[in-house]
């Protein structure tokens, strides 16, 4: 059953992965075509340029997801496996009662193995919430470049809903209907949550009082950053980057709380008690007192009952054989 439960886990990481794949890197998932304003100064802000330009690319904010959490959870439970008493190290069942994890690398590939589901739920979210609502970003009149003649534009009020009105880059285009919620800004709140959760969580020692803290506010700064550098550099809107922060923020919660109990380590079944002998205070070894048959019952004849005595009725031995 042990080895059935891995392989189940091992089919729901694949599909998590190969749908984060057909999101990020497919048209499998077609994004829905909003329509938009003529004049739209919502939608008016000037191109910002691919994301590899901007001040924070996507090769830094995922560089920094996949290595801060990593070297901070190998770190630190190095460092709570030397400083554990030996009578708190767990085993863990692998195959068979004859065959264990050593208790540091369970626990290491728990945690990361849970973190690394973690963010590809949260692309499958972000990327499922922009197909889903196809809202524009802040530059997309720009990347859309929409021939306003054409289309009959004379007032701000006029709607447009033609699915060719834009004339630019159909990539840009397609990037620039991909703006709720800020995918950026999910994955550096779940990392960062995730992280701070497993710091303040497992970091016990009393040195560690503004350690702690300070790391803390540092990563959930960091992760802050990224969504406003995302505003202001009109490739979101407020409502993408908080949406983002809140998404990302409740699958790290979630995960920590409800599947990995809070990185508490598995605690070892109480060994059984054996029964013992009665002894007296002295240490001498107890004697109970046979079985009494009624008198009232040999005369009437019929089947006696055997009353015993009560068990806090004892003897000691040594008394009994000084008498005989």
């Amino acid at each position: 059953s042990t080895w059935i439960m891995f392989y189940f886990q091992l089919v729901i990481m694949a599909g998590t992965v190969l749908l984060a794949y057909y999101f990020e890197y497919t048209d499998t998932f077609p994004v829905h075509i909003q329509g938009f304003f003529c004049f739209d100064k919502a939608f008016s802000k000037p191109y910002p340029g691919p994301d590899e330009s901007s001040n924070v690319p996507p090769v830094l904010v995922y560089s920094l997801v996949a290595a801060i959490p990593t070297i901070t959870i190998l770190a630190g439970e190095v460092m709570v496996f030397f400083m554990r008493s030996e009578g708190m190290l767990e085993k863990t069942i692998v195959t068979a009662d004859c065959c264990y994890f050593n208790p540091l690398l369970r626990r290491i590939v728990r945690f990361l193995g849970v973190y690394t589901f973690g963010v590809f739920t949260t692309t499958i979210f972000a990327s499922a919430g922009q197909v889903v609502t196809g809202n524009q970003t802040p530059h997309f009149l720009s990347a859309c470049r929409p021939n306003y003649t054409a289309l009959g534009c004379h007032s701000n009020l006029q709607y447009i809903t033609e699915r060719k009105a834009c004339t630019g880059n159909p990539l840009i285009v397609a990037s620039a209907r991909k703006s709720f919620p800020s995918k950026d800004a999910a994955l550096s709140v779940f990392s960062a949550v995730y992280t701070v959760m497993y710091v303040t969580l497992v970091f016990r020692t009393k040195g560690t009082r503004l350690t702690k803290p300070t790391l803390s506010l540092t990563l959930l700064c960091l992760a802050m950053l990224v969504g406003v550098v995302r505003v202001a550099e009109y490739r979101n809107h407020w409502a993408d980057v908080l949406a983002g922060y809140f998404t990302g923020g409740a699958i790290a919660v979630f995960l920590v709380t409800c599947v990995i109990n809070s990185f508490q380590q598995t605690k070892p079944p109480p060994m059984p008690v054996r029964p013992q002998r009665p002894e007296s205070v002295l240490g001498m070894p107890m004697v109970a007192l046979p079985c009494v048959e009624s008198p009232l019952e040999k005369l009437s004849g019929t089947q006696p009952h055997r009353f015993p005595v009560p068990p806090d009725v004892l003897i000691l031995s040594r008394s009994i054989s000084s008498e005989v």
